[in-house]
């Protein structure tokens, strides 16, 4: 096989890997694990294959050795490596820790075997400047042992949540700083002035050789650190490894300066450095800090920068100067590769980086997506021209020697890259025109602050603090005529803003943001809220008061801001009233029946699934439509199973408008992390492990609760009992109530706060099982789980001419069959269990909450049974 045709076949793998890493990206609020598969897929397989081909190609070179006769080895290992990674994305996609064991087994065997060849290749080879090069690589190859070592701990062992966090953390670490990053830094030493065709800086071998046990030793310590929650160690981990960095990107300055870059190779490389040094100086602040435990809130934009803003434009750049370079056919063919892939290179550079920025730091939850969107767009742009770069085009017959030597114009970006910024401008309007309230547009109209009072010419400012539901101070006096400024900081964990009466306020504000309100001039008193939906019913709500202005201006302020009850300014409008909804008309055109069926417990033990905070318009009843916010676009939420002993690892990812959070009561854990509150297009990983049956509520626990959960933010985990018995039809109803807000509209956080529930539904909508009942036949046995999700009401579940030989709830049997009989499963809100029983007639037996009222407002279904054939 000939040198080219063996570089275009290992192109080809990794441009594979990255394709399947993008096709992730693309599809990720439809793949369970998404943002776990996207890493893997870019490290472990594209970064992994990358390595082992490109690390053996320079050290042959710099050590100045003779090509092996075969490629036999080379071949052996790479394709190991390959088998082995594509078994570990099958294996914890399909929850098979065997294959998950198997396949990183395979990955370790091929990277030792590599360190081996590269270390008898060094033994043999002559002295050479840049063997440190080579001495990188086998380095990388050592600390990737231990980082395998560390993802078989998490895949095969059940751990409690702070020591799975820290195993994950230096799984992360070791693997990101030693295998990926370290071989980085040693192939710039060589690649780096080669790219920008310039003289290697005279000091760049020495300063390699310096930075080498820097960067080894400092993966160690941090990795340690984090390994065992010693911050302030491993913050000086982090520490020697930036000076590591410093001194190998110190020659690639001086060679810029040298000779500017003038390709896409060379900018994509140089960025990529420039984010993984920041993203190294973000973590070891936090760390340094003593921010350590607070890490998770910003782990996911930190490891988003490291890895595509660092590695894959690193990864990018290198193949594209390395793969026009390797196929070969001549200059005059290499020039026009070269070509291809530096075809729009601004626009693609400027998209990237400025959407990556806007993604990873705090901005609207729709311009994120929309950032993402350019972000992802960029990237397969760039994979497409590498590809197209491997096609071997023949010489034109017209080139000649001296054609290809003669110097070409330069070429200006400078308009591909205002109209990229111009893109990247108009996603960020685009999303805040879907989602103006982010960041502080729409008003309420209102008469003006100052009411007619004469300005005293003096100012006013206060410094308001969100902390939980409560602004602090909430009561501001201000003497009439003194203009008021107020500066609102967000000390809580959940987004919020303030809306003042006057129609001014502040943009949402997520934890540790600030913004200011010029109110004006104060002449009347003026009402303030937070317009999160439910928070003002919370108590956030602020009074300005104007001390000495006249009696009638301060009574105008109280007469604007009388009557305002909540809904004009959180949901906009008046709640739909339940007289004229027709529970018997059925679900509309569009709206599909929920399957009540419940499958058996998977054969998995370790259950990975991502759960995508939505905002949904949908139909609750007939003829009336809610804006629920949902775990998966449903409501209820998914349901769960799985038996005792099993591992639930859940990506919670927050595509909503405000904060979410989850709390599993499956699990036994501390709360403060994995229940914590995320913001808009944050993600939270929560992993617990059933150590108890039963039918098991979960919920957004974020205040105020009550409307969260109202709203749709709930759904059930069943956990089997052990030996539970197999039965003939198993059916999930979990029952909820509706506080109908306006039409369109959230739930009505006052009645929600009064207990004035409208609906009561099994399975989120009123009666559907009336227009598609259950189905049983004559002498089956039926189960039935039942979790009563409330929020405030509870559950007396019947079957109408049927009776319960088996009644479960709460983790325990109340009746086994052979011991007597039960006519109602009664359940408090967020309690479960489930019935079973054997209908002995043909017929259509009702089921219902035996709370009447609540039965006639939709708690109330139907049980078909036929005779068996």
């Amino acid at each position: 096989m000939s040198r080219s045709t063996w570089h275009i076949r290992t192109a080809s793998v990794v441009l594979a890997w990255l394709a399947a890493a993008g096709i992730t990206a693309a599809l990720h609020r439809q793949l369970p694990a998404a943002t776990w598969l996207m890493v893997h897929l870019l490290l472990l397989g594209a970064v992994t294959a990358a390595l082992l081909v490109w690390s053996w190609h320079f050290s042959v070179a710099v050590l100045r050795a003779p090509p092996a006769p075969s490629r036999r080895g080379e071949a052996v290992r790479i394709i190991t490596a390959n088998i082995g990674a594509l078994g570990v994305v099958i294996g914890v996609v399909s929850g098979a820790s065997a294959i998950t064991v198997l396949g990183a087994l395979a990955v370790a065997a091929a990277v030792v075997a590599h360190v081996g060849a590269l270390l008898s290749r060094l033994r043999r080879a002559l002295p050479s400047r840049f063997a440190v090069t080579v001495r990188a690589y086998i380095g990388a190859g050592l600390l990737l042992v231990p980082g395998i070592a560390l993802g078989v701990l998490m895949a095969r062992g059940s751990w409690d949540a702070t020591t799975y966090s820290r195993l994950l953390l230096g799984h992360v670490t070791v693997n990101l700083l030693g295998w990926v990053v370290l071989p980085i830094l040693g192939t710039l030493v060589t690649l780096w002035p080669t790219m920008l065709h310039t003289r290697l800086a005279p000091d760049a071998e020495r300063k390699a050789r310096q930075a080498l046990p820097l960067l080894i030793g400092g993966t160690l310590v941090t990795t340690t650190g984090v390994l065992t929650g010693l911050d302030l160690l491993a913050a000086a981990g982090v520490a020697g490894y930036l000076i590591g960095i410093g001194l190998s990107v110190g020659p690639m300055v001086t060679e810029m300066r040298q000779r500017p870059p003038a390709a896409f190779a060379s900018w994509s490389a140089l960025a990529g450095v420039a984010w993984l040094s920041g993203t190294l100086i973000a973590f070891g602040v936090v760390l340094a800090t003593g921010a350590g435990s607070g890490l998770s809130p910003i782990a996911g934009p930190l490891i988003a920068a490291a890895l595509v803003g660092g590695v894959l434009q690193v990864l990018l750049g290198s193949l594209s100067y390395l793969v026009p370079v390797m196929v070969g056919g001549g200059p005059a063919a290499m020039r026009r590769r070269n070509a291809r892939v530096n075809r729009a290179m601004a626009p693609r550079l400027v998209i990237l980086n400025a959407a990556l920025a806007i993604c990873v730091l705090p901005s609207p939850s729709a311009v994120r997506v929309l950032a993402s969107t350019l972000m992802l767009t960029a990237v397969g742009w760039t994979v497409l021209l590498i590809a197209d770069s491997l096609r071997k085009s023949p010489v034109a017959a017209t080139t000649t020697t001296a054609d290809s030597a003669a110097p070409k114009p330069p070429v200006h970006h400078g308009g591909g890259a205002v109209v990229a910024l111009a893109v990247v401008l108009l996603a960020i309007v685009g999303g805040v025109a879907y989602d103006p309230a982010a960041v502080g547009a729409g008003t309420v109209s209102a008469a003006p602050a100052s009411a007619g009072v004469t300005a005293t010419g003096k100012a006013t400012e206060v410094t308001v603090t969100i902390e939980g539901m409560r602004f602090t101070p909430d009561r501001i006096q201000v003497p009439a005529g003194n203009t008021l400024t107020v500066t609102v900081v967000n000390g809580g964990d959940d987004v919020h803003d303030l809306v003042l009466e006057t129609g001014q306020r502040t943009p949402r504000l997520s934890p540790g943001q600030a913004a200011t309100i010029d109110v004006g001039v104060i002449g009347r008193s003026l009402a303030g809220w937070c317009s999160v939906a439910g928070h003002r019913q919370m108590g956030m709500v602020l009074s300005i008061e104007a001390i000495g202005g006249s009696g009638a201006a301060v009574a105008a302020g109280a007469a604007a801001s009388a009557g305002r009850d909540g809904h004009e300014a959180d949901d906009g409008g008046e709640p739909v009233g339940v007289d004229g909804i027709d529970l018997m008309a059925g679900p509309g055109p569009g709206t599909a029946i929920r399957d009540p069926r419940l499958p058996p417990a998977p054969a998995t033990r370790v259950h990975r699934v991502r759960l995508v905070v939505t905002e949904v318009e949908a139909e609750v009843a007939p003829g009336v439509r809610q804006t629920r916010w949902t775990f998966g676009g449903t409501a209820p939420g998914p349901v769960l199973r799985g038996k005792v002993g099993d591992t639930f690892i859940i990506t919670l990812v927050n595509d909503g408008s405000i904060g979410h959070s989850i709390d599993f009561h499956a699990g036994a854990l501390a709360p403060d992390g994995p229940m914590r509150t995320i913001a808009p297009g944050e993600d939270l990983e929560y992993r617990f492990t059933a150590t108890r049956a039963g039918i098991w509520m979960y919920h957004c626990s974020t205040m105020p609760m009550s409307m969260h959960i109202a709203n749709g933010m709930f759904g059930a985990v069943v956990i089997d009992p052990p030996g539970l018995a197999p039965v003939d039809e198993e059916f999930v109803l979990v029952q909820s109530e509706s506080y109908l807000g306006p039409q369109g509209g959230t739930a009505d956080a006052d009645s929600i706060a009064a207990g004035q529930h409208d609906l009561v539904s099994f399975n989120g909508y009123p009666m559907q099982y009336d227009h598609e009942p259950l189905q049983a036949t004559v002498g089956a046995r039926v189960r039935i789980w039942v979790l009563a999700a409330g929020p405030n009401v509870g559950s007396a579940f019947h079957v109408v001419g049927g009776q319960f030989d088996t009644v479960y709830r709460e983790g325990a049997y109340e009746l086994t069959p052979g011991t007597g009989g039960s006519q109602v499963l009664g359940l408090s809100p967020a309690q479960g269990g489930f019935v079973e029983l054997v209908l002995p007639e043909a017929g259509t037996y009702p089921f219902v909450s035996h709370v009447m009222s609540d039965a006639e407002k939709g708690a109330h279904g139907l049980l078909h049974v036929s005779r068996a054939d």
